[in-house]
């Protein structure tokens, strides 16, 4: 696990790392608030040792707006103070941080005290981590999807490219109708990892609701997320989920939508969202992309795999 130190003491920042050294964890170190916040920000620590009295941004500035940014807000923050001031102790507490320590540092306190606070912090990403994973197919949920929408729609406010694919099993209340619940579960398993597989790493799949799911794709066009959205569709057709003395051959359609003609997050899941109902409206199994308008769509038909318009 990473943790920070930040003080403006270099004999402070020696003492704090070679107490630590035996704890295993990487160190990084910052001798004042402004580069401790800039670092905290860009290396996300595990934990914050954080000195009180330090010259322009004190502890307690550093500390509230840590605090305030919702990219460190999470990170647990320790004091490290040479008072022995109760009243510091209580303002540090209510600012958000979750211990402290006083100088000069005691070896087996402060360690004591890190592994505490490194304790709680494994625990608190494993609930935020379960609280963002579809415990069904193991994918992102919906709640992570659009988290990480809202954070890639701040990249494409600055030039990136954004695809967003919408992904919808094609007659499944019929699976659940015929079979029941649990084979319906499993194909929605099996389509799960058919996608899983077909992304790349820096792509994002997740469970939209229902038979329905969808693929944050960084850095792509929409011609480029409809080659992979097509690959997931093709992969999904070639399932074959075996029944009693059966199988069930599942298909999936796609919308694809990109930021190029999308002015929020949320009108590129409705473009998405209509490519996808336009291609469940023209014969299923197959893959479609509204670039420009409602009425046209780009289709990659199921039987020859060509570009058309629909």
């Amino acid at each position: 696990m990473k943790i920070q130190i930040i003080d403006d003491s270099p004999e402070a920042l020696a003492i704090a790392r070679a107490r630590l050294a035996p704890e295993g964890v990487n160190i990084t170190t910052a001798q004042d608030g402004l580069t401790g916040i800039a670092m905290a920000c860009e290396d996300k620590p595990d934990l914050i040792l954080l000195d009180l009295d330090m010259p322009e941004l004190d502890g307690f500035e550093v500390c509230r707006r840590l605090k305030g940014d919702a990219q460190t807000y999470m990170i647990p923050i320790i004091f490290l103070t040479a008072s022995g001031d109760r009243a510091n102790t209580v303002k540090g507490l209510d600012l958000g941080a979750v211990d402290y320590v006083t100088k000069p540092f005691e070896a087996y306190e402060l360690q004591a005290r890190v592994r505490a606070a490194l304790r709680t912090k494994r625990l608190q990403d494993l609930l935020i981590q379960y609280a963002q994973i579809d415990p069904l197919t193991e994918l992102g949920n919906r709640r992570a999807l659009l988290e990480r929408l809202g954070q890639s729609w701040a990249r494409v406010q600055r030039g990136e490219s954004l695809a967003f694919i919408m992904c919808d099993v094609d007659r499944f209340k019929r699976v659940n109708d015929e079979h029941g619940h649990l084979v319906g579960d499993r194909v929605l398993q099996a389509v799960a990892d058919a996608i899983r597989v077909t992304c790349r790493q820096s792509d994002f799949p997740a469970r939209y609701g229902g038979e329905e799911f969808a693929i944050l794709v960084h850095g792509a066009s929409h011609q480029e997320a409809m080659i992979l959205a097509d690959r997931c569709r093709m992969n999904i057709a070639q399932l074959q989920i075996p029944l009693r003395g059966s199988t069930i051959s599942p298909t999936a359609s796609f919308g694809v939508a990109d930021s190029a003609t999308a002015n929020s997050s949320e009108e590129l899941i409705r473009q998405a969202d209509r490519a996808l109902y336009h291609a469940k409206c023209t014969g299923r199994n197959r893959t479609c992309c509204t670039a420009d308008t409602i009425d046209t769509a780009t289709t990659l038909d199921n039987r020859n795999s060509r570009i058309q318009v629909a």
